[in-house]
């Protein structure tokens, strides 16, 4: 492996590890957003921590992640690989419950949320799934390339 390649999957891992925080931390406000007065000074601090968490943590970390995974596929040359394929899968899930969130967020913004904190609870757990799934894919790399 090149030096290239090493800082690129070190880049990826970073930013992994960025993305993810917000993807556990975005929910678990929402839960306590949830439980806040509508107009409240507590309601009003939420919505700037969401905001804040989405666009200055988990937006840069998500172009990271895809620019830096798809060149790690690229010059790995992991594209038949049948784990790259399953785990793209996973990481497209994990990307459209980003949108779903970032959604989520903006109906706060609104004051317009539908949700109680049990239904942000058990949403704040399917990234945890996928991450898993993700991770013992691009390590494992069942039927793969090391």
């Amino acid at each position: 492996m090149d030096q290239f390649y090493l800082w690129i999957k070190a880049l990826h891992i970073i930013a992994v590890i960025a993305f993810m925080a917000g993807m556990l931390y975005l929910p678990r406000l929402f839960v306590y957003h949830a439980g806040a007065e509508k107009g409240s000074p507590q309601s009003e601090t939420f919505k700037v921590m969401e905001r804040r968490l989405e666009i200055a943590i988990m937006r840069p970390a998500l172009i990271v992640v895809y620019a830096t995974g798809l060149t790690l596929a690229i010059k790995g040359q992991f594209f038949r690989a049948a784990w790259l394929n399953w785990k793209f899968v996973l990481v497209l899930a994990m990307t459209a419950i980003y949108f779903y969130l970032i959604a989520m967020r903006r109906r706060f913004a609104a004051d317009r949320n539908r949700h109680a904190a049990k239904f942000y609870r058990i949403l704040n757990e399917i990234p945890t799934l996928l991450l898993i799934g993700i991770v013992i894919l691009a390590v494992v790399k069942p039927g793969g390339v090391m």
